[in-house]
C-alpha cells in the first residue's frame, strides 16, 4: 500500500488518490514506473516558454512553491564507476551541484558534467525534462540531504512542464539513492 507523504502540501487526498486522477497526458516512463511500483505521487503541469532554460525556477514560480522544494536532475561522468561511468545528482534548483561531493557519494573519484546530448541519450529524456525516474538504465544516484526538510519535493516528470511531487523517502527507495550534501550555494 503506498504511503502518503509526511507534512504534505497536497490536497486532502493522498498521493495515491492523486495518481488515479492524473490525466492520461501525464503518462511518461517516470509516471509509469511509479505507478508500477505503487508509489504515491502527484503530477503538476505548468506552462513554460519555448526558449526557456531555467525549467526548475519556472516550475517553482508557476506552481507557487519555494525553489528549495524543486529539485533538478543532473548527470555527470564519474571516474571510477562501471560503464557507462555516469551518475545522477538531484539537487534543489536554488543551488548548484558539487561535482566533488557527487563523486564521493557514489563511490567515484572525480566528476564532470555530462554534455547535454549525452545526458539525453543516456536517459531517454530531453534536457529540461530529465526525470530521475524511468531512465533507460538505473544509474548510481545521489540526492542532496536537504530533501528531508520537506514532506514532499518536486522533480521532473519526464517532459518539460511536468513535475512529480513525491515524498523524499519514496524517491530514495525507488532509485536506491544515496543521501549526501551534494549541493553548494550558487
Amino acid at each position: 500500500m503506498p504511503r502518503a507523504p509526511r507534512n504534505s502540501s497536497l490536497p486532502s487526498t493522498s498521493c495515491a488518490e492523486s495518481v488515479a486522477s492524473n490525466p492520461p497526458k501525464a503518462n511518461t516512463p517516470a509516471t509509469s514506473l511509479l505507478r508500477q511500483r505503487s508509489v504515491g505521487f502527484a503530477v503538476h503541469e505548468f506552462a513554460h516558454g519555448p526558449g526557456e532554460r531555467n525549467y526548475g525556477t519556472v516550475a517553482a514560480e508557476s506552481l507557487g512553491i519555494e525553489p528549495d522544494r524543486v529539485f533538478k536532475t543532473l548527470l555527470a561522468s564519474v571516474e571510477g564507476l562501471a560503464p557507462p561511468g555516469v551518475a545522477v545528482g538531484i539537487v534543489p534548483v536554488s543551488r548548484q551541484l558539487s561535482l566533488k561531493e557527487l563523486a564521493h557519494a557514489v563511490g567515484g573519484k572525480r566528476a564532470q558534467m555530462c554534455d547535454p546530448a549525452v545526458a539525453q541519450r543516456i536517459t531517454g529524456y530531453v534536457v529540461g525534462g530529465i526525470s530521475p525516474f524511468g531512465q533507460k538504465k538505473l544509474l548510481p544516484t545521489a540526492i542532496d540531504e536537504s530533501c528531508h526538510r520537506y514532506g514532499t519535493i518536486f522533480v521532473s516528470g519526464g517532459k518539460r512542464g511536468l513535475e512529480i511531487e513525491i515524498a523524499p523517502d519514496d524517491l530514495i527507495d525507488v532509485l536506491n539513492a544515496a543521501v549526501a550534501p551534494i549541493s553548494v550555494a550558487r
